[in-house]
């Protein structure tokens, strides 16, 4: 019996991994928005001028175990090479 790909339990996986990212991101920039708004509010409550936002970079250590547990998971077989690339590349662009 010949197999492509890696089949059900592969699949599986692979989107496990991918939803299990997406919701991360999702949560962190979530709690980023919350804070940066729960901050304007405290400054326009005091009078203050409202800052301009400013793009945060997301800490190095985070990317790279990101990164690393990506490449494991290409390692694996769980990820495809045009997978990984699309996840490494949006993790980059961050």
């Amino acid at each position: 019996m010949n197999r492509r790909g890696p089949g059900l339990l592969g699949a599986v996986a692979r989107t496990a991994v991918v939803a299990g990212t997406a919701s991360a991101v999702s949560g962190r920039v979530q709690q980023r928005q919350q804070t940066k708004f729960a901050e304007q509010d405290a400054e326009r409550a005091a009078g203050q001028p409202v800052a301009e936002p400013v793009a945060e970079e997301p800490p190095a250590d985070d990317v790279i175990s990101q990164l690393e547990r990506l490449a494991e998971l290409k390692k694996q077989g769980i990820l495809t090479d045009a997978e990984f690339i699309a996840q490494k590349t949006r993790l980059l662009a961050e």
